[in-house]
């Protein structure tokens, strides 16, 4: 059977297998991926290093947002518009996401490598962190097209319905990475400047693989035809219009980093802790946040296709039985990963290298203190991609804004004035408790409408499971 009517048939369980399983691995690759540096860092170079990586990561997270406001975008609308059977929109959507992203990869790589030491500055750099932040942000920014264009393909080959071979791509890469940190670390004594070289060489391995399929072995649902590609401009801003809420996420993260890497900078260095441990421990926290949240991520994203498509043929009784069922599992991820860090912290700050006392200290605080209420962030996860699923972009990127700069920004200033520099560990629960609430309550609503929703035919798989 055709792979987009598939969508509309199949039982969910066996969709949401199909699709999010290869999704949740091909994301906390791509995490893990972005992790592996500052693993063999820690271990090979130091905190300080590790630091340095920390200052880096968010010219790495605004290269994927700009990914992810494109790849997602496609993938929506191909999935909208072929549950509504215009197959030719659906070409045109995927030909704008990439030609958009190769416009924009080749814009950060030039802009990045000449505003590269202000930006690290702006990222909370210190005069000790610096000469490591420059050695290992240059490489990367070198590299950083091909960031780009892995993450927004990644989407839309998941979209296309061939979930593994997104997820294979992220593995050749991840390999080709775990392979060259320890030989250029410690073999070739390259130090963070072999950290980079190897991530971006996984990266390029991931991106040749993406290109293969979409201009030699051909994309399963869309024709990338020339006419897709003569019509792609006008088509951009109604792509990236869809994919609006998982750019505000990622930039969200930009900026919430920049704003405490500065503000635990500023008063570690009146502490016990001194000015590199608070902004190096937050960050490895923060890595560890986001696989995490790429588990989650990847289990909605696998299901953005059935929510898409669902909802655009109007079979909202199916929309309704995904919904739950992928809330269900990113709660109990969640709730999981939260007794794991207030009971074993120490398991997992090891990973980075642990010789210094002050340092795993605050970074136990870190775990236990910032991601205490870790469970209430499935609500947001889970309430943006289903929004963003279903056309309804605007309420999307509110969840996330309200998290990221209503909330947890002036939360950081707020709490780090009162407490000092452990205060800031505080903004993360309180961020987390309001907006997971707020979300909670849109789920709900928009549960309801469904349930209201005229009830549609049921197809025989749906009948017979």
């Amino acid at each position: 059977m055709e792979q987009s009517k598939l969508l509309g048939t199949e039982r969910i369980n066996k969709l949401l297998l199909f699709f999010s399983v290869p999704s949740v691995i091909s994301l906390v690759l791509n995490a893990i991926y972005n992790m592996v540096d500052q693993i063999f860092i820690g271990q090979g170079v130091g905190y300080l290093g590790n630091g340095a990586t920390n200052v880096i990561f968010p010219l790495i997270q605004f290269a994927v947002a700009i990914g992810l406001l494109l790849g997602d975008g496609a993938a929506n609308y191909m999935n909208l518009h072929l549950g509504m059977g215009e197959k030719e929109q659906a070409n045109r959507g995927t030909a704008a996401g990439l030609a958009g992203v190769a416009l924009v990869g080749i814009a950060l790589t030039i802009l990045f490598n000449l505003f590269l030491e202000p930006l690290c500055w702006l990222f909370g750099a210190t005069q000790a962190t610096l000469p490591y932040a420059i050695d290992y942000g240059r490489i990367i920014s070198l590299g950083i097209f091909f960031c780009t264009f892995d993450s927004c393909a990644m989407s839309m080959i998941r979209a296309d319905g061939s979930p593994r071979f997104a997820m294979m791509g992220l593995v050749a890469g991840c390999i080709v990475n775990l392979i060259g940190d320890p030989l250029t670390i410690f073999v070739f004594g390259m130090g963070v400047k072999g950290a980079a070289l190897a991530t971006i060489l996984g990266q390029l391995v991931n991106m040749a693989l993406y290109l293969w399929y979409f201009f030699i072995r051909g994309c399963r649902t869309v024709s990338l035809d020339r006419d897709a590609f003569v019509h792609a401009p006008s088509y951009m801003p109604r792509v990236a219009k869809l994919g609006i809420s998982s750019f505000v996420t990622q930039f969200a993260v930009v900026i919430v980093i920049a704003i405490q890497n500065n503000v635990l900078v500023a008063y570690g260095a009146s502490s016990k802790y001194g000015a590199e441990i608070p902004m190096t421990a937050l960050g490895v926290t923060m890595k560890v946040f986001t696989v995490l949240q790429c588990a989650v991520t990847g289990l909605c994203s696998g299901a953005q296709p059935i929510f898409s498509f669902n909802y655009g043929s109007a079979q909202y009784n199916r929309v309704r039985e995904t919904l739950k069922k992928v809330l269900l599992l990113s709660l109990a991820i969640m709730a999981v990963a939260t007794v794991w860090f207030q009971l074993a912290p120490m398991s997992i700050i090891q990973i980075f290298g642990s010789a210094d006392p002050l340092y795993n200290e605050f970074s136990v605080k870190c775990l236990r203190i910032f991601l205490a209420l870790l469970v209430l962030d499935a609500f947001q996860m889970v309430g943006s991609s289903f929004l963003q699923s279903i056309g309804k972009p605007a309420p999307a990127a509110v969840l996330v804004i309200f998290r990221q700069l209503i909330l947890l920004i002036p939360a950081t200033f707020l709490f780090a004035y009162l407490f000092g520099v452990e205060g800031v560990l505080y903004s993360g629960p309180f961020a987390g408790l309001l907006v997971g609430l707020a979300s909670a309550f849109l789920l709900l609503r928009e549960w309801k409408q469904l349930g209201q929703s005229a009830p549609q035919p049921q197809s025989a798989q749906d009948r017979d499971a």
